[in-house]
């Protein structure tokens, strides 16, 4: 199979009247209905919201208007995300059968710019898990070797792209959700500063930590869907107000010549799969010849990251998901109407919810609890402020920071699932990224042994959206690898 066309191509050849976008869209679903048999990206499909949308755009090229940026091209939406009038399940028993009331503000942004939706993609449940392995509905492969997963928990999202099955596709990022799958998938995926991106509509998981972000299969196309759903929002109490427009593609191509890049030594070698530290050293290597200057910068308080992670997620996640009680939305247990309502809370929660959201939900509560919260919560909050401290040094000496984007590549399905805490691992280098709200981003560095993809994340302070970009962008054209085809074909 020939690379499949990047999204701003596509959109070039829509806008000038080279190609119809309900063409297109024809094609996408043909593509999606022999593929996703196998591969398991998607939850549900949104022909019709899509195919009004194609028109729309064919209609204003026949019409000789001007086009709003990547109009025509189709978009994948993790099924976490509201869509008005289709299902919003989050891959749960809970939510088989909600159908979103409203739109989130990111949809909104991307139907303002006449980007067709073809469908929900497949997700860990509630965004909870590393492998795409904790969904209600079925299990999402890595198009790359389908024995394996693709990270989570936007794993849907992630296959979607890599498959070739859409150009683009949104997911939602609480500790390395977009970047860990992007890694493991061979796409680019980056997580947003927090608040650059609305969060209303999306389901709640971590309130302080989730993230939509976008996925592309190469730098330029994931900065033009970031510059699509960025930007302030009223509904939303955590977007950053005050903002004003940023054209991410207008300076990708600044290069990085004298740009101060530090390496976090924390982590290297320990942990890390051997061919990840020789990809990731190769990357430093390419990105020196390039003009950067690399230095080793460190983060003491990263070996501490994973344990405060998991202490503030799951309290957030035990206050979230309080509302699936079986009363106002959502699953309600059959025997509840005969049973009182702690029993039917009870009984609704045990057959709505996984093992893994039931977990994180247990440990979130104990965490909260009385007696608890100063020793766990309360410290744990420290120990994210003394993170951002660290950071907030290392910027006064570099300009951006590396480090592999995860420490292993595309695990076998099952080879983690009876081991939670070695499945919490795989974020180990994601994670501090979204206690401290800075943006990241991953791009494809190399494979290993066995043809699998490997990540290079790359770090910023808050708002350098457009450097790091410049910085992806830098190395993946000196690299090659964009535009991966997985085996799959």
């Amino acid at each position: 199979m020939t690379a499949p066309q990047t999204a701003l191509s596509l959109f070039e050849e829509i806008q000038s009247g080279q190609r119809r976008a309900v063409e297109v869209l024809e094609e996408t679903f043909a593509r999606i209905e022999a593929t996703d048999q196998r591969l398991g990206a998607f939850n549900s499909l949104t022909r019709e919201l899509a195919h009004k949308t194609a028109q729309e755009v064919d209609r204003r090229v026949k019409a000789g208007e001007s086009l709003p940026l990547l109009a025509g091209v189709p978009l994948a939406i993790k099924d976490n995300i509201n869509i008005q009038g289709t299902p919003t399940t989050c891959s749960s028993k809970m939510l088989a059968n909600y159908i979103s009331p409203y739109n989130a503000t990111v949809f909104e942004k991307v139907d303002t710019h006449l980007m067709p939706v073809v469908g929900k993609t497949n997700m860990d449940e509630f965004a909870m898990g590393s492998s795409n392995e904790n969904s209600a509905t079925h299990m999402t492969r890595n198009p790359w070797d389908l024995e394996r997963v693709p990270g989570g928990s936007s794993g849907g999202s992630a296959v979607s792209v890599a498959a070739a099955q859409v150009p683009l596709s949104l997911g939602s990022d609480t500790g390395g959700s977009v970047r860990q799958p992007a890694s493991l998938c061979g796409i680019v995926g980056m997580k947003p500063t927090y608040g650059l991106v609305s969060r209303f509509g999306l389901v709640a998981f971590a309130s302080s930590l989730d993230q939509i972000s976008p996925f592309g299969r190469n730098v330029a196309d994931t900065a033009a869907m970031l510059q699509v759903i960025s930007g302030s929002d009223p509904k939303d109490s955590t977007s950053i107000q005050g903002l004003q427009p940023v054209n991410y593609l207008e300076n990708l191509n600044k290069g990085i010549q004298g740009l101060r890049l530090g390496m976090i030594a924390e982590f290297e070698g320990e942990g890390m799969q051997l061919e990840v530290c020789d990809a990731f050293h190769n990357a430093v290597k390419t990105l020196e010849s390039l003009g950067a200057k690399v230095s080793k910068i460190s983060i003491p308080s990263i070996e501490y990251a994973i344990a405060s992670y998991y202490i503030i997620a799951t309290a957030e996640a035990s206050s979230n998901l309080a509302r699936y009680d079986g009363v106002r939305y959502g699953l309600r247990n059959a025997e509840a109407d005969e049973a009182d309502i702690h029993t039917m809370y009870r009984k609704t929660r045990a057959q709505g919810f996984g093992d893994e959201v039931k977990r994180r939900i247990m440990l979130g509560t104990f965490c909260l609890s009385s007696g608890y919260y100063d020793a766990y919560y309360g410290k744990a909050q420290k120990v994210r402020q003394l993170l951002r401290q660290e950071f907030e040094k290392a910027w006064m000496d570099v300009d951006v920071l590396l480090c592999p984007t995860s420490p292993t590549t595309a695990f076998k399905i099952g080879e983690k699932a009876s081991d939670p805490v070695s499945m919490y691992l795989s974020d180990i280098a994601t994670i501090p990224v979204n206690l401290v709200g800075i943006p990241g981003i991953s791009v494809p560095c190399g494979f290993d042994n066995e043809g699998l993809p490997i990540g290079l994340q790359i770090l910023g302070p808050h708002l350098s959206e457009e450097r790091i970009l410049q910085v992806a962008h830098a190395y993946e054209q000196a690299s090659g690898f964009a535009n991966l085809t997985p085996r799959l074909g």
